[in-house]
């Protein structure tokens, strides 16, 4: 054989520990075998060859078979031929050495420097194999390349896997291992350092890993160091390395101090196909699965849509039918997967219901198939029906007559041995003429594997497998002898055979004793479903798998369950020139006429996009409600970013004003706007006096772009969102049902699915009953193929979704109650809001604490809450000291005032506070995008904040902030629009592909236009960005509630505890400060083991602490006197309500209330009768001291006369 050498120019040193090193003098390379042989000496003898053999391998990038052979220090002779059969030592190259080893990776293509040009003999098969093979060992690629092959790290694998199983437990120095990726995680430390690490899995069990690498920057060919990769590598690592992705990988097992488990130390990281994908069908003649179940079906499958549609164009099924039990909920997807242009798959739309006849309980399985679009309708009215006034048991039962009512463009199967043709031929054993009745009433009759029926052998109803088939007989020969066509369908409830785990694991978690008797519900193809009908005869098993289900699919239009992505709009007459009048009268009144220019510019550019895009009625219908909030006496915030729009403020739908900082004179309007980013907010401005009639000026203006709500070209659906008093919520929503009729308003329906945390639940429940022990990784990756399945439905808390009067809901969805729960009252979507909210509008009426909060503090202190001042000095104060308070920091046990102070109150907020200082209301605002954002502040904002690099009015806090910033420094309107919307969303400055390239070359623009590094960091740090508006009217109401702190304490305190307190004990509250201080510390002692209940107690006895240290303090509760809910001021202190005695509920409370207007109680005996109170209640309440004294009864109290 041919072994080629290396030699080094220079001398050669690696270092093993941090004292000890080595020389390396020579490497040799088998190109054939890949193996190596490293010449060394050593300056002690201490290093051992193992620590010397795993550094070297690390330095030189050596993946294949390496030899460690030791020379004299001083010596330089090495053997020419110390490997055994070695016919020929040749060189290679030699390579420089440098400096500082630590940045190299050897040997390099870049330092080859060939030594024989002159003898051409030498550039044979073996030379250009050997240079292969050392620069295979460099895994450099250049920065400015992407690394878009399978190998997403070291080098191509071309050895088997090991199935994981196999080599768990023990150490192994070379493992090949291929599964399915069901963790990962990279770890960006700030020395630039990372580390991978990740969970895979294969059938036979997990295995966890990990890898330390660093990002260079180097571009000029050095050597790199083995664990460094370029950046245009590491994206491209992140990109595809995915949960999810299948890769095959190499490393050695060892075992990990740390973890206390064996881990791979993986080196070589590839993708790879997944094995289930493999499956094909090669049938020239494809047949049409027409019964098949997707996650939607509850708890009972696990076929995705998206996995189903690209197995169907794989397969070159001519459709596919999707018919989930009761529900049709999976149809939006459906449509929106099949019909993309790189699918173009036919669904066949469907359902699998529940038929029964009224006079008798039974219900049967059947299949109703939507042939046309008027079948769509009916299909969704009688999933209404079905769900609104025949539920059963959870389950949406049809009656007969509904389905014949409604029965034009369907068609209708027998469906599976739960059907009514089946159960008739098996339990009830019916003659064959009555079959023949039954059957005569559906469309086409089915017939199924046998596999899938084994479960009426177990349970004794048929003797044998050949009684299986003969069911299968009989429906072939009713269908002959009825003309109709009988069809062979799966009942597919998962894609692949080996997918059954899942469905026993959900089944046993379910709590189903035969869970693990799976029968074959997978997507078989037309060729294993031909295998299954053998015993049909040939002629016949082709008729019901493939010329039969294609008669069906011939039957069936292309149709639509879900309309064009059009809004339909409610429609109001006369409501967008209304709008506009009232807006343009509203702007006059404040700014004056004519207007300023900046004023009439920023309404003609909303006006443009609002009224041209139809958008006219949503404004105004927001207005509408929030004019009914106000006219009750309830201030409405707004959240998202409505405050974006001006028209929005004109129109009184919101607060936040988003013009440029400015001052306004509310006498005479005269107006003064900042446009260059002087002033960070108009509440910012120094006080100033009208330069023409001397009045006081207005201060307003947030600086918000219009873009923010209705995109860069304004053709966005405005999503408005509304927080409106929880007390007042109700009525809000009532008052939609006014507008717009009570059968055009539902709630906006969702659907949940199952979560890790459920489904590792299951696993478990699994692995117990089945008595076997899982590893982390292995558990990890059943959850994996667990969730996501359907498991309940409900409602968004305050989504509510209009249909135009002219239309009927079934145009767009049935209807049903949230978790099927007919008593609740609620009627919601059938389909999760999100797939038809490009369709429908929707409102988002949402129930907020602070809108309540203001409301009472303004009803017990007289106070116009809208009159409170943005710049109040000693307001302010309380977001950087406790002096407003009257307390010093250590008394208080923070440096900050703000507890209790909503989205300034938590601990994590007010580090902020101490970290910031905040001393301007915009400050504010930043501080409050903070802490709504992802990966914002911490990691980010924080550092470049306290290391002075840049200051609070700069650090990027929401997503406004880019977009100003960058049209402030030059960049365009538009790529500071592109820059944002990336960033907002967590994909960083450019978008990038799925394998990590970018798409678009924005951060190169930003450099060039000389945007500070800090910021471009910044930016590709985020993962989300809170809008300004949204953070501002949140600041608003924090603002006003902090002023009332100071001025009405007593009206705060009652206001917080009645409102936001989640927990409240009076033994722990009413008995002073040193009692609530010693409870506090009984439950700060658990730390991790206190109960949510004792966590919200220690939060509301923060508050009580505060309270007590500025000289107020609780009453006991008076059953005489207390408020049903609400805390109130009493005798200077503040009395708690009848429902903080513990186990008092808020009915028995207002009962209680209730009996108290007609007089005062008597006794005990009276609060038993006319307030409807159980003994034990009254007795805890006398315990308590809450009774005062009240006697046991009125004959006692005469007697004790």
């Amino acid at each position: 054989m041919k072994v080629w050498r290396i030699v080094p120019k220079k001398t050669f040193v690696v270092p093993c520990t941090e004292k000890k090193s080595i020389q390396i003098k020579e490497i040799r390379v088998n190109p054939s075998t890949e193996e190596y042989w490293v010449y060394t000496t050593s300056d002690t003898a201490t290093v051992t060859t193992t620590e010397i053999q795993a550094r070297v391998a690390e330095v030189l990038a050596i993946h294949g078979k390496l030899e460690i052979h030791h020379t004299q220090p001083e010596g330089n002779s090495i053997d020419d031929n110390p490997v055994e059969g070695m016919e020929e030592l040749q060189s290679i190259a030699t390579f420089d050495n440098t400096p500082n080893i630590g940045e190299y990776d050897i040997p390099h293509e870049d330092y080859y420097d060939l030594v024989h040009k002159e003898n051409e003999d030498i550039y044979d098969e073996a030379y250009w194999n050997a240079c292969k093979v050392v620069k295979q060992s460099s895994k450099q690629v250049k920065a400015d390349e992407q690394h878009t092959s399978d190998v997403l790290l070291g080098k191509a694998i071309t050895a088997e896997p090991t199935a994981i199983n196999e080599v768990l437990g023990e150490e192994d120095n070379k493992v090949v291992l291929k599964g399915k990726v069901v963790k990962v995680d990279f770890r960006e430390f700030k020395s630039k350092r990372i580390l991978l690490t990740f969970q895979m899995a294969d059938k036979t069990n997990g295995v966890s890993g990990k890898r330390f690498f660093e990002i260079s920057n180097q571009t000029n060919g050095k050597f790199k160091r083995r664990n460094s990769l370029t950046q245009g590598m590491y994206d491209s690592l992140k990109a595809q390395f995915v949960v999810g992705a299948h890769v095959l990988v190499s490393g050695s097992m060892q075992y990990d101090e740390y973890e206390k488990d064996y881990l791979l130390n993986v080196e070589d990281i590839m993708l790879v196909e997944d094995d289930a994908v493999e499956r094909e069908d090669k049938h020239p003649t494809p047949r049409v699965e027409l019964h098949l179940h997707t996650v939607m079906s509850d708890m009972d499958a696990l076929i995705t849509v998206k996995d189903l549609i690209k197995t169907v164009k794989k397969w070159r099924h001519p459709a596919v039918a999707v018919t989930d039990h009761g529900v049709v909920q999976s149809f939006p997807l459906l449509q929106e997967i099949s019909q993309d242009k790189s699918n173009q798959v036919k669904v066949i739309y469907g359902m699998e219901g529940y038929l029964f006849d009224e006079h008798i309980d039974q219900s049967y399985h059947i299949i109703i198939l939507a042939k046309n679009q008027i079948g769509i309708r009916n299909l969704y009215k009688i999933v209404s029906i079905s769900h609104l006034k025949y539920i059963y048991r959870g389950r949406p039962r049809i009656p007969r007559k509904v389905l014949n009512e409604y029965r034009e463009g369907l068609i209708l199967g027998t469906a599976c041995e739960a059907g009514e043709l089946i159960r008739s031929m098996v339990q009830k054993k019916l003659p064959y003429a009555e079959l023949k009745k039954i059957a005569s009433w559906y469309d086409y009759l089915e017939i199924q594997p046998i596999s899938n029926n084994e479960f009426l052998l177990r349970e004794g109803y048929v003797k044998d497998e050949e009684a299986l088939r003969q069911i299968n007989r009989t429906i072939l020969r009713l269908g002959d002898d009825l003309g109709k066509l009988t069809v062979a369908t799966g009942d597919a409830h998962f894609l692949n055979p080996e997918d059954k785990i899942y469905r026993e694991i959900l089944m046993t978690g379910k709590g189903f004793k035969d869970a693990q008797y799976q029968p074959d519900l997978y997507f078989r193809t037309t060729d294993e479903m031909l295998e299954e009908f053998a015993y049909l005869g040939e002629d016949r098993a082709k008729e019901v798998v493939i010329t039969n289900t294609n008669k069906i699919n011939d039957m069936i239009e292309a149709v639509r369950p879900i309309p064009k992505e059009t809004l339909y709009f409610p429609k109001i007459p006369g409501s967008s020139d209304a709008l506009k009048n009232m807006c343009y009268t509203k702007a006059h009144q404040v700014y004056g006429n004519p207007l300023p220019e900046i004023v009439t510019a920023r309404l003609e550019e909303e006006f443009t996009s609002i009224l041209g895009n139809g958008f006219g009625v949503l404004y105004y219908i927001a207005h509408k409600l929030v004019k009914h909030s106000h006219d009750d006496g309830y201030l409405v915030g707004s959240r998202g970013s409505v405050g974006s729009s001006f028209v929005a403020t004109m129109a009184d739908i919101t607060e936040v004003n988003p013009l440029p900082p400015h001052y306004v004179c509310p006498y005479c309007q005269y107006s003064e706007f900042f446009t260059h980013g002087e002033v960070g907010g108009g509440f910012d401005l120094p006080d100033k006096v009208c330069p023409h009639c001397g009045t006081v000026l207005h201060k307003d203006g947030h600086n918000i772009p219009f873009a923010i709500f209705l995109g860069f070209d304004g053709d966005k659906v405005p999503d408005i969102d509304l927080n409106f008093s929880g007390e007042y919520h109700p009525k809000a929503h009532k008052y939609t049902e006014e507008l717009f009729g009570k059968d055009n308003v539902f709630r906006a329906g969702t659907i949940g699915a199952v979560k890790d945390k459920t489904a590792y639940g299951y696993v478990m429940k699994w692995a117990e009953a089945k008595n076997i022990t899982v590893n982390e990784a292995y558990i990890n990756s059943l959850v994996s193929g667990c969730t996501g399945v359907k498991n309940t439905t409900g409602q968004h808390p305050g989504g509510v979704m209009v249909i135009p009067r002219d239309m009927d809901v079934h145009h767009f969805t049935p209807v049903q109650y949230p978790a099927n729960k007919k008593d609740c009252g609620i009627i919601t979507t059938h389909f999760d809001y999100h797939s038809i909210e490009g369709r429908l509008v929707k409102l988002d009426i949402l129930g907020h604490d602070d809108p309540t909060v203001i409301r009472l503090l303004e009803d017990w202190t007289g106070v116009n809450a809208r009159d409170i001042p943005f710049d109040d000095p000693q307001t302010m104060s309380l977001f950087s000291s406790t002096d407003a308070l009257g307390l010093t920091a250590e008394e208080l046990g923070s440096p900050v005032g703000s507890l209790g102070i909503p989205e300034f109150g938590t601990s994590f907020v007010r580090k902020m506070l101490v970290d910031t200082r905040p001393k301007t209301f915009s400050e504010l605002v930043r501080i409050s995008g903070f802490s709504h954002g992802t990966d914002v502040w911490l990691n980010n904002a924080q550092d470049l904040i306290t290391s002075g690099t840049v200051p609070l009015k700069e650090a990027v806090s929401t997503r406004d902030d880019i977009m100003n910033y960058l049209i402030q420094h030059g960049i365009a309107p538009k790529t500071s629009f592109k820059v944002m919307e990336n960033v907002r969303k967590g994909k960083g400055i450019d978008k990038v592909n799925k394998v990590g390239e970018k798409t678009t070359n924005y951060e190169n623009e930003l450099k060039e236009g000389n945007i500070p590094a800090w910021f471009i960091d910044s930016c590709k740090k985020i993962g989300y960005l809170f809008p300004r508006a949204h953070a501002v009217a949140y600041v608003m109401m924090a603002f006003r509630i902090a002023w009332f702190k100071i001025n009405y304490p007593l009206a705060y305190y009652a206001a917080y505890f009645s409102i936001r307190a989640k927990a409240f004990k009076l033994s722990a509250m009413i008995h002073g400060l040193e009692t609530q201080k010693h409870v506090m510390k009984t439950i700060a002692a658990k730390g991790n083991a206190a109960s949510k209940i004792e966590q919200d107690l220690y939060s509301a006895l923060e508050l009580a602490v505060e309270m007590s240290l500025r000289g107020f303090s609780f009453l006991n509760v008076d059953i005489q006197r207390s408020h049903a809910k609400h805390f109130i001021i009493c005798e200077g202190k503040i009395l708690p309500p009848l429902t903080a005695v513990e186990g008092l509920g808020e009915n028995v409370a207002e009962q209680i209330v209730e009996a108290r207007n007609h007089g005062l109680f008597t006794s005990k005996a009276d609060l038993r009768v006319r307030g409807k109170v159980g003994p034990t209640l009254i007795e805890l309440m006398a315990e308590e001291g809450c009774l005062g004294g009240l006697p046991d009864d009125e004959q006692m109290d005469l007697f004790a006369m």
